[in-house]
């Protein structure tokens, strides 16, 4: 058990909704793939000195937690082996606690046993985009009292998004996660945040329709919220990937207003000078004052 993950998760949960004052701000999770494939980064940090130096670098960016992952799920990956999954994630995990006893680590997995290893190599908490689709999962975290991430995907990555639909997108979003939410609580999960899952199984129609709408999330659980790179901002400003980092910072400010507690992103230092920045002037208009650099990380 890590009380690290619990206290991270917990901090979450203090971040106030829009107009509320707070001393809390949002946090920033960085994005470390360690896989060959992945959509933005595929490959870059595959080898393990690779991984452990852009870790460390993400953290003296300002990430307040760091999300591994060892399997894309970008839109038409194919399913990777859970054996070589841990084998890619493990060894940096391991490497990273070595090397920041403190920071906050999260396993970003849809599997059971990828999760148990990685907390057993000193992850703190577990970022499962699927929802739950390895019912073990769950297990893992309850037993390992291991906070809990719970995300929403219809479909699969390799086919997730030739023809997504809905008839509600937010109220069946929200009554998926709020499903998941149920279960995991009455399952033992200590501790629980909710992500919409923007690009995973949804038109831009669809992401901006979650996004305009983060109150209803909030009702469940602390929100996290990854759009980083991602196609809708393609989409929204005609930018190839390695192009979008304004438009990156725009929905990071944006969301962080609207109450979202964590952002998930490949851009740490930026995202954090945005947030801070942003957050600065809304506690002004609080009455508030500026906040303090340091209170918007955890160490």
């Amino acid at each position: 058990m890590s009380q690290r993950g619990i206290e991270f998760a917990r901090l979450l949960g203090r971040v106030p909704g829009p107009g509320v004052s707070g001393s809390v701000s949002p946090q920033v999770m960085g994005v470390l793939n360690v896989t060959p494939d992945s959509f933005s980064d595929g490959g870059r940090f595959l080898a393990l000195e690779a991984a452990l130096a852009q870790g460390s670098a993400l953290l003296e960016a300002g990430a307040a937690v760091l999300d591994v992952g060892g399997e894309s799920t970008r839109p038409g990956a194919a399913p990777v082996e859970p054996s070589e999954e841990e084998a890619r994630v493990v060894p940096v995990i391991s490497g990273l606690r070595a090397a920041h006893p403190d920071a906050v680590i999260s396993i970003d997995t849809r599997r059971a046993s990828v999760a148990r290893a990685a907390l057993a190599a000193g992850a703190d908490l577990v970022n499962d985009v699927s929802g739950l689709e390895d019912p073990d999962l769950l297990r893992v975290c309850a037993t390992q009292a291991a906070p809990l991430i719970l995300g929403h995907i219809q479909g699969q990555p390799d086919t997730m998004q030739r023809d997504p639909s809905y008839g509600d997108v937010v109220a069946e979003v929200c009554a998926a996660l709020e499903a998941g939410v149920s279960a995991a609580r009455a399952g033992g999960v200590p501790e629980l945040l909710v992500d919409p899952g923007i690009g995973f199984g949804k038109t831009s129609e669809h992401n901006l329709a979650l996004l305009a709408n983060l109150a209803r999330l909030r009702e469940l659980a602390p929100v996290v919220i990854g759009v980083s790179r991602k196609s809708l901002l393609g989409a929204l400003t005609g930018r190839a990937t390695d192009e979008r980092l304004a438009g990156g910072l725009g929905a990071a400010v944006s969301v962080a207003l609207a109450g979202v507690s964590l952002i998930r992103t490949h851009d740490v230092r930026e995202s954090c000078d945005a947030l801070r920045v942003a957050w600065a002037i809304r506690a002004a208009g609080l009455g508030q004052g500026a906040p303090a650099r340091e209170a918007a990380h955890v160490r």
